[in-house]
């Protein structure tokens, strides 16, 4: 039961590992500089380029002990430059959270209100999103993903599919969190398998995934010491998953997690070895 936790606190962390001493960014979109009920600051809206910063709200937001995170944001309009973010770090590996809520009133709180498109690397990462439909009104949603950046610099864009799209809050997060997990997966006769470790972590308001490649048949990734450092304290559904390059599903593995039950404070590394069956 103990790797089990660890594996679920991968998928949780959802940060490869890598070599890096960036510091987390933490940016208030469309709002001034703000330190959350976890002592940890958000810097005002910067690093943009487009877009408009709305109007603040009163609302109180349903999911998060900081409402001031989601009361302000900037949207993209439609009219002239779209709404992009850009911010230098060292090349590598990272984790970007995205905060969203829907506050803009009754005209929204529908599906299919406000639906947006977000890219980060110039790739597409979540396609359709509507806030609302996640997550309902006034209420914190975070969608999460790991890149790669090779250009040095994390690039984020908001395009409209329906309406305007809009960002509250933008954290990234570097690859080295915390103590690392080692994870080996072997076939019985001891060579190394060569596919792709795949993970998915959801609850009622956050939803993020990604996939990580064996390299020599390991996936080396980074444990949060604390997770429920990022805020976050409900049930948490984790699924982890190993393919093989033909597309075999290989090992998997299901559990809940409360991230607040849990601190590696202590923990400087630890392994999981798995032996799994090859498939033909």
């Amino acid at each position: 039961m103990k790797f089990l936790k660890l594996v679920a606190l991968l998928a949780f962390a959802v940060l490869p590992a890598a070599a890096q001493t960036q510091p987390p960014i933490r940016v208030n979109c469309g709002g001034p500089a703000y330190t959350d009920s976890m002592g940890q600051v958000w810097q005002a809206d910067s690093g943009f380029s487009g877009g408009t910063a709305g109007t603040p709200v009163a609302n109180t937001i349903i999911g998060t002990a900081d409402s001031a995170l989601y009361q302000t944001a900037r949207y993209n309009l439609g009219r002239g430059p779209g709404l992009a973010y850009a911010f230098p770090v060292p090349n590598g590996q990272y984790h970007v959270n995205l905060h969203f809520a829907e506050t803009s009133g009754t005209a929204f709180y529908t599906v299919g209100a406000r639906v947006f498109n977000v890219l980060m690397q110039n790739l597409p990462v979540f396609s359709n999103l509507d806030v609302f439909a996640e997550a309902g009104a006034n209420a914190a949603l975070v969608k999460g993903a790991d890149i790669t950046v090779t250009n040095g610099s994390v690039n984020i864009e908001f395009t409209n599919v329906m309406q305007t799209a809009e960002i509250d809050a933008i954290e990234i997060l570097p690859g080295t969190s915390g103590p690392q997990l080692s994870l080996s997966f072997k076939y019985p006769d001891g060579t190394a398998v060569v596919g792709t470790l795949h993970y998915t972590v959801s609850s009622t308001l956050v939803s993020f995934q990604g996939s990580v490649p064996l390299v020599a048949g390991e996936a080396n990734c980074a444990l949060f010491v604390n997770p429920s450092s990022l805020g976050l304290s409900m049930q948490f559904t984790v699924n982890v998953s190993l393919d093989d390059t033909a597309g075999h599903l290989l090992w998997s593995m299901n559990m809940g997690l409360n991230p607040s039950q849990v601190n590696f404070a202590a923990v400087q590394s630890s392994n999981l070895t798995v032996t799994v069956q090859k498939q033909s």
